[in-house]
């Protein structure tokens, strides 16, 4: 397995606040799954990190597709990398 970091930079406001709740409930299912580490918007609201735990990029990007906000084309990816943490997530 993989942690990967998303960055994401927020496009549309009034779209993405109608599929925020589908959005959010995706997220819940992929924490559930194992999948999402965590996840929050900025304080700005400008993007939001989500922090994955997944096999591969591939893996991502198939999740990322599913996603309610791609579908309603909310965001653009600001940065997508693999990320080693320093300390334990679960410390």
């Amino acid at each position: 397995m993989a942690l990967f970091a998303l960055q994401l930079k927020f496009t549309d406001t009034e779209r993405r606040m109608e599929v925020r709740p589908a959005h959010r409930e995706y997220l819940h299912s992929l924490k559930d799954a194992g999948k999402l580490v965590t996840a929050g918007p900025f304080a700005d609201q400008t993007g939001a990190l989500l922090i994955y735990d997944v096999a591969d990029e591939a893996e991502l990007r198939d999740i990322l597709a599913k996603d309610p906000y791609t579908a309603a084309d909310v965001y653009e990816i600001a940065t997508l990398t693999e990320w080693q943490p320093l300390f334990p997530i679960n410390a």
